[in-house]
């Protein structure tokens, strides 16, 4: 599947169009609302591969995109204040502790213990949410109801299966990839820095598109067997 999803954005004649897009609108990311479109078109590129669709999507209807990756937005900002308050309650602790010690090392020392497990629990809390949300995002781009983005019920099994951690690790790795191949460029002064900071939204986005072909391929896939399993075909539509 790796190889299929590095080539999943290509699959479509206006495929530069749609990069040069897309990478644009990370370039003004800073905008707040060119983010929301992107996530609006990743919610696609799941909603499409989840059905068996190889042709990427279009960058149109942007205000229903817009809408749409908003929603995702705040799914993903659900799952992420957890940890940050985590990290901020202990960080918090930890200096009012040394503060509270009027500057004696053994307060110094505690201050420093607190913070730092607070912030190894952040982290292990963050990556479980990194594992999380494209669960969640396609439980979410399959229903469109938001509450179904925290359907624990729905998501454990996916969550557990080993199918899913192999799609997870895979789509992680294609993402890290990318960003070695920024890091080095960022390694040569000035031009390979410009380039780095020029092709970096490009780059990130070809990335993106392709790890969540892994994501959306691997939720349909399990679905089916989850189908399968309680009777039903995949694809049949419910006797009314």
């Amino acid at each position: 599947m790796l190889s299929e999803s590095i080539n999943y954005p290509r699959n479509d004649d206006g495929w530069v169009k749609t990069v040069l897009i897309g990478g644009v609108l990370g370039l003004l990311s800073f905008l707040i609302v060119p983010t929301f479109v992107v996530i609006g078109y990743l919610l696609r590129v799941i909603r499409a591969t989840m059905h068996g669709d190889e042709e990427p999507p279009v960058f149109d209807e942007w205000g229903d995109m817009t809408i749409d990756g908003l929603k995702g937005f705040a799914i993903a900002l659900v799952y992420g204040l957890i940890p940050a308050i985590i990290a901020g309650v202990f960080g918090f602790a930890g200096i009012m502790g040394a503060v509270a010690g009027n500057g004696s090392q053994t307060a110094g020392i505690f201050g420093g213990i607190v913070a730092l497990v607070g912030l190894l629990i952040a982290f292990v809390l963050g990556l479980l949410a990194a594992y999380v949300i494209p669960a969640a995002l396609s439980n979410y781009a399959e229903t469109d109801r938001i509450g179904a983005a925290f359907d624990f019920g729905t998501l454990r099994p996916i969550l557990m299966s080993g199918k899913y951690a192999t799609a997870w690790v895979m789509a992680f790795a294609v993402l890290f990839a990318a960003s070695l191949a920024l890091s080095v460029l960022n390694v040569i002064p000035l031009l390979g820095q410009l380039a780095s900071f020029l092709l970096g939204p490009f780059v990130t986005f070809y990335a993106a598109v392709a790890a969540y072909y892994i994501i959306g391929t691997t939720w349909g896939e399990l679905h089916d067997v989850e189908m399968m399993d309680e009777g039903e075909t995949p694809g049949e539509q419910p006797a009314v």
